[in-house]
C-alpha cells in the first residue's frame, strides 16, 4: 500500500502546476466613489480579475481581493469566481468630515489548485483611489453669539461690519455659505456678504437697534440658530458732556449723593490747554431761597448765638402780636413766615414793642424778595419807618428801596454843635431788583454803616450828610411796609411792593459775620467727594452759599474725575421735597486760542422726595382732681406732670417687605403752646405760670397770657417734656372753680408738623379734709412730726371683713408698716426736738422747689418695708377710695369745713412745707 501513495501525490503536485500556471490579472489603478454613511463603492473600471489557466476547477477562477492600506475601512468581496468580477464596499461607516479620500493597494488572488490558498497566486498590485462624496447633514453656524458695531448717524456705509457663519460638511457644495438674509422685519439695513444701512441714521430718533440674521449653506440649508447683530448710532461727534443723568433722586437722610458719577467731557479729539466747569445749583423757588430752617425768627437768634435783646418787627400773628394780622401773608413753602406787600399793606408797630434807646449802634435785618414795578413812577418803597406820630412828617429812621438802591436814612438828634452829619447811606447792588430772596443786614456803628447781603460786606457807594433833627415832644411811630405821615393830612405814604421775612432790630450791638452768616446759611448745596484723590492740577471754589462750584484744570481726564464727585448735600432732618435744577455752563480752551470748542450747556435737576413726616404724639393722664389747698399753695399744682411726647415715623420694612413699620424718632421741636379753653385766666384769683429756672441751661423761652402759656425756642423733645412738667397752675381762690381745661399742642419747624392736641381737665375737691401725707424717704428726720390716721384706720377696718383672706393678710401686714413707720418717726422726733423746727430760707427755698402733690391719702414705707407697701397698694387701692372719700367730707362738715382746712394747711407751712411721696394707697 506505501508503494503507491507517494506516486500519487507526485501526480498531483505535476499536474497543478501544469493547470495554474498564470498569474491573476487586474487594472493597474481604480477610482472609486462612495457617499458618506453608505457601504458601496462606485469602481472605474469596475473590479474584474482574469486569469489565463484553462477552465478546469480552481485553475482560472478567482478567490479573492486582498486590499493591504493603513486602516483603509474597505473590503473587497469576489462576485463571481469564475468571471471574476468583484464589489468594494465599506467595512465601517465612512464619515466625509473625517477623511475626505482613500488611496491603498487591492491584489486579486486565483484559486490555485484548491481553496486551501496554498498554491494561489497573486496578481500585481493596483492602486484604488475612493473618493467620499459629502451628504448636507450639517446647518450653518455663526462663528461668535453676538456682533456689534456703530456707525455715525448721517451717513450711508457700504460695510458696517461682517457677519461669518460656517458648515462642518466637507463638501464645497455644502460647507460653504451661499447666502445671508435679514430676520428682521422693517430695518434700515441690507446684508450680503458685508451689512450695511439702506438709509442715513439719526441719533435722535434711534441711539441703536438690534436684528437678527440668518445664514444659507449652499445646500440651501438654514442656519439653526439665528444670530442678533447690535448696531448703535453715534452722533455727529460735538463737543460735550456725555454720560450724565438728567434726573437724580435724593432721599432725605442719605448724606451726600453724586449727581454725575459716569459723566465726561468729549472735546472730539481737540488739543486742549485748560477745561473751566461752573455748576450752579437753581433753588430760587424753595422758600428763601433754598432749603434753610424754618424755625421763627428768635428761635433761630438763638441757634445761631447771637445776643439777646432783638425785637422780632412781623412775628406770626397773635393775641400779643396782632398788629401783623391785617398783612397778606405768604406761607411759601416749608412753613416759612413770609409777608407779601403789594403796595397798600402796612402796619404800625404798638408803642411797648418798638425798641427804644437805639444807640451808636444796633443792627437791622431782614430778608427781602424785590423787583422793579414796570409802568409805576419810581417812587420810595420804605420797609422800615421811624416818623412824628402827629404834626410833623419828619423820618428819624428808616430804611427804603428807590430805583433799585437800598437806602438807610438816619437822623440824629441836635446836639449843641449844630452841624452836618452822615444821613443817608446809599447802595446800588443788583440783588435789590433781582426777584430773589436775599438776606439784608445793616450794622450801624455811627457814623460808619455796613451792609451784608448774603453774608458778603459792601460799603456805601454814596453817603449823603443833612441837618439833625431838633428836639421836639412828639411821639414818633414806627411802621413796617410804608411810612406814616402824620402832619395835616395823616396817612401812609411811600408803600413797599415785595416780600419780606424775619425782620428784627436789635439796639445797643451790631451782630458779628459769624451769625450773619448763619443765619442766612443754606441747609442744602454742593458738594465734592473724596477731595484727597483729586488730580494737584484740579482748581475749585464756591460761594458762600455753596450753590456754585467751579472746578478748573488743564487735563481733561483729571477735569472728568474731578466732575464725577461733585455731589447734592441736604443736612436737615426734614427737607423741602421737590424740583433743584442744576446748570452747567463749560469754557474750553487751546493752545493759542482763548476759545476753541463751544459746549452746550447742560440743565439737569434734582429730585428731593418726600421725607418720612414724623408724628409727635403727646400722650399722659388728661384729669387731675386736687384740694383746693393744694390750689391756694405756694406752687399750685404741676397738671402735666406724667406727660410725655415721643415722635414716630413710617418705615419700610428693614428687610425689603413691603410692610411699612413704625420707628420712633428724636428730633426738635420749636414751641409748645398751654391754651386756656373757656374763660381766660382771671389775674386776681389764678395764674399759669413757669419758673425762669427750670429753663436754665436749656435754648428755651416762655411767655405767659390769661389766654395761656407759650414756651419756644429749639430745642429736644425730653427738654420741652422736662419744662412742661414743672408748669403751675394756682388759684388762691377755689371756692367758685369747678374745673380748668387746658389744652396743649407742640411744634417741629414752624408749625410744618404739629402734635395731637392733649385736653387736660384740672378739677377742684371741695370740703375735703387735708391730711397730711407721709414720706420719711424724702424727709429728714428732724422734720417728721407725730402724725395720727384714724380715718385711714377706721376705713381699711371697715374694708377688712369683707376683703377675702389673701387681701386681708396683705392688710394687717400694711397697717402693721403703718404702725413701726409712725413710732420711728415719733422716736426720731422726739431725739432731735431740743434742736427745734429749724426752717431756714435755704431749706423753705429748696422745698419750694419740690412738687406738691395732696391730691390724696398718701402712704410710703421704709424701702426696707417695700413689697409689703407694694401689695397693698395694688389691693386695697380700689376698695378703700369710695368710703374713705364719705367720711372725710363727714368730718370736715363737722369740723368746721374751710375753717379746719385753713388751719391745717397753716400747721403745714410751719412744718416746713414738706413734700410727700404720692405712691402709696391714694383716695
Amino acid at each position: 500500500g506505501w508503494l503507491h501513495a507517494p506516486c500519487c501525490r507526485t501526480l498531483a503536485q505535476i499536474r497543478g502546476r501544469n493547470v495554474n500556471k498564470h498569474k491573476p490579472w487586474i487594472e493597474t489603478s481604480y477610482h472609486g466613489v462612495i457617499t458618506e454613511n453608505m457601504d458601496m463603492v462606485l469602481l472605474d473600471p469596475p473590479l474584474v480579475a482574469l486569469d489565463k489557466d484553462a477552465p478546469v476547477p480552481y485553475a482560472g477562477e478567482i478567490c479573492a481581493f486582498k486590499i493591504y492600506g493603513q486602516d483603509a475601512p474597505f473590503e473587497a468581496v469576489v462576485l463571481n469566481r469564475t468571471s471574476g468580477e468583484g464589489v468594494l464596499r465599506a467595512s465601517s461607516p465612512v464619515d466625509c468630515e473625517s477623511q475626505k479620500e482613500y488611496t491603498f493597494i487591492i491584489q486579486a488572488y486565483d484559486c490555485g489548485a484548491g481553496p486551501s490558498g496554498a498554491d494561489w497566486k497573486k496578481s500585481h498590485k493596483a492602486v484604488v483611489h475612493i473618493q467620499v462624496d459629502d451628504v448636507n447633514e450639517f446647518c450653518p453656524v455663526f462663528r461668535e453669539p453676538l456682533y456689534k458695531a456703530s456707525v455715525t448717524e448721517g451717513k450711508i456705509y457700504d460695510s458696517i461690519l461682517q457677519v461669518e457663519a460656517w458648515d462642518q460638511d466637507c463638501s464645497p457644495q455644502y460647507s460653504q455659505i451661499c447666502n445671508y438674509e435679514i430676520v428682521t422685519a422693517g430695518t434700515p439695513f441690507a446684508i450680503d456678504r458685508n451689512g450695511k444701512n439702506t438709509e442715513r441714521l439719526s441719533y435722535d430718533k434711534q441711539q441703536s437697534s438690534k436684528i437678527m440674521v440668518t445664514a444659507f449653506d449652499c445646500g440651501q440649508k438654514r442656519a439653526k440658530e439665528d444670530v442678533a447683530v447690535h448696531i448703535d448710532v453715534k452722533p455727529v461727534c460735538k463737543p460735550g458732556w456725555q454720560g450724565w443723568n438728567k434726573r437724580v433722586d435724593y432721599e432725605p437722610g442719605t448724606g451726600s449723593r453724586q449727581l454725575f458719577p459716569k459723566m465726561h467731557l468729549e472735546t472730539c479729539g481737540g488739543p486742549l490747554s485748560g477745561v473751566k466747569a461752573m455748576v450752579e445749583l437753581q433753588t430760587n423757588h424753595i422758600g428763601k431761597g433754598c432749603d434753610r430752617e424754618t424755625y421763627s425768627e428768635n428761635s433761630l437768634q438763638k441757634l445761631c448765638g447771637a445776643a439777646s435783646g432783638s425785637t422780632d418787627l412781623l412775628p406770626a400773628p397773635s393775641s400779643s402780636s396782632n398788629w401783623t394780622a391785617p398783612l397778606l401773608t405768604d406761607s411759601g413753602r416749608d412753613s416759612d413766615l413770609i409777608y407779601r406787600f403789594d403796595g397798600h399793606q402796612a402796619a404800625n408797630v404798638p408803642d411797648h414793642v418798638v425798641p427804644q434807646n437805639l444807640t451808636d449802634q444796633f443792627t437791622i435785618a431782614t430778608w427781602m424778595k424785590h423787583g422793579p414795578s414796570p409802568g409805576l413812577r419810581a417812587e420810595k418803597e420804605t420797609l422800615l419807618c421811624n416818623s412824628d406820630k402827629t404834626e410833623m412828617n419828619r423820618h428819624h429812621y428808616s430804611l427804603y428801596v428807590h430805583n433799585c438802591r437800598l437806602v438807610f436814612l438816619l437822623r440824629r438828634d441836635f446836639t449843641q454843635v449844630d452841624t452836618f452829619r452822615p444821613a443817608e447811606f446809599h447802595w446800588k447792588l443788583e440783588q435789590i431788583c433781582d426777584k430773589e430772596w436775599h438776606y439784608y443786614v445793616i450794622n450801624v456803628e455811627f457814623p460808619a454803616v455796613t451792609l451784608f447781603v448774603d453774608g458778603v460786606t459792601y460799603e456805601p457807594y454814596l453817603v449823603t450828610d443833612d441837618w439833625p433833627i431838633h428836639t421836639a415832644k412828639i411821639d414818633t411811630q414806627l411802621t413796617v411796609g410804608a411810612c406814616w405821615q402824620g402832619g395835616w393830612t395823616p396817612r401812609f405814604t411811600q408803600y413797599f411792593r415785595g416780600s419780606l421775612s424775619g425782620l428784627t432790630i436789635r439796639p445797643g450791638r451790631i451782630e458779628t459775620q459769624k451769625v450773619i452768616s448763619c443765619l442766612q446759611a443754606c441747609k442744602e448745596g454742593l458738594d465734592i467727594n473724596s477731595l484727597e484723590s483729586l488730580a494737584k492740577d484740579i482748581k475749585f471754589h464756591f460761594n458762600p452759599a455753596q450753590s456754585v462750584l467751579v472746578v478748573e484744570g488743564e487735563d481733561l481726564d483729571s477735569i472728568n474725575t474731578a466732575m464725577t464727585k461733585v455731589s447734592y448735600i441736604n443736612s436737615r432732618q426734614f427737607p423741602t421735597p421737590g424740583l433743584r435744577r442744576l446748570h452747567i455752563t463749560t469754557t474750553v480752551q487751546c493752545f493759542g486760542e482763548d476759545t476753541c470748542l463751544s459746549i452746550p450747556d447742560i440743565k439737569s435737576v434734582v429730585m428731593v422726595l418726600p421725607p418720612s413726616e414724623p408724628r409727635i404724639t403727646i400722650t399722659g393722664s388728661n384729669r387731675l382732681v386736687r384740694p383746693a389747698s393744694d390750689l391756694r399753695g405756694p406752687l399750685g399744682v404741676a397738671p402735666f406732670k406724667e406727660l410725655h411726647i415721643t415722635s414716630t415715623v413710617m418705615k419700610a420694612d428693614s428687610f425689603g417687605g413691603c410692610e411699612p413699620g413704625v420707628m420712633e424718632v428724636m428730633h426738635n421741636l420749636d414751641y409748645c403752646d398751654v391754651l386756656v379753653i373757656g374763660e381766660e385766666l382771671n389775674p386776681e384769683r389764678e395764674s399759669l405760670e413757669i419758673h425762669h429756672s427750670v429753663l436754665l441751661g436749656k435754648h428755651l423761652d416762655a411767655t405767659n397770657s390769661t389766654s395761656g402759656i407759650s414756651i419756644y425756642g429749639v430745642d429736644s423733645m425730653a427738654h420741652y417734656e422736662q419744662a412742661l412738667r414743672q408748669v403751675r397752675y394756682r388759684n388762691w381762690r377755689p371756692a367758685t372753680l369747678s374745673e380748668r381745661r387746658l389744652r396743649l399742642t407742640c411744634s417741629e419747624l414752624n408749625g410744618r408738623y404739629t402734635s395731637n392736641e392733649f385736653n387736660l381737665e384740672v378739677s377742684v375737691l371741695h370740703h375735703s379734709a387735708p391730711v397730711e401725707h407721709v414720706n420719711h424717704m424724702a424727709v429728714e428726720p428732724q422734720y417728721m412730726r407725730p402724725v395720727h390716721h384714724p380715718l385711714m384706720i377706721h376705713t381699711l377696718n371697715t374694708h377688712m371683713s369683707a376683703a377675702p383672706p389673701a387681701a386681708t393678710a396683705v392688710i394687717v401686714v400694711c397697717i402693721a408698716a403703718l404702725v413701726v413707720i409712725v413710732v420711728i418717726g415719733v422716736y426720731r422726733i422726739h431725739a432731735t426736738h431740743q434742736e427745734g423746727s429749724r426752717e431756714d430760707d435755704d431749706d423753705e427755698a429748696k422745698d419750694t422747689e419740690e412738687d406738691w402733690d395732696n391730691s390724696a391719702l398718701n402712704i410710703t414705707v421704709n424701702p426696707m418695708e417695700n413689697v409689703g407697701a407694694q401689695a397693698c397698694d395694688e389691693e386695697v387701692t380700689e376698695e378703700v377710695h369710695e368710703e374713705e372719700e364719705e367720711e372725710e367730707e363727714q368730718n370736715s362738715d363737722e369740723d368746721g369745713g374751710e375753717e379746719k382746712e385753713r388751719e391745717e394747711v397753716k400747721e403745714r407751712k410751719q412744718m416746713g412745707k414738706l413734700e410727700w411721696d404720692s405712691c402709696s394707697i391714694t383716695y
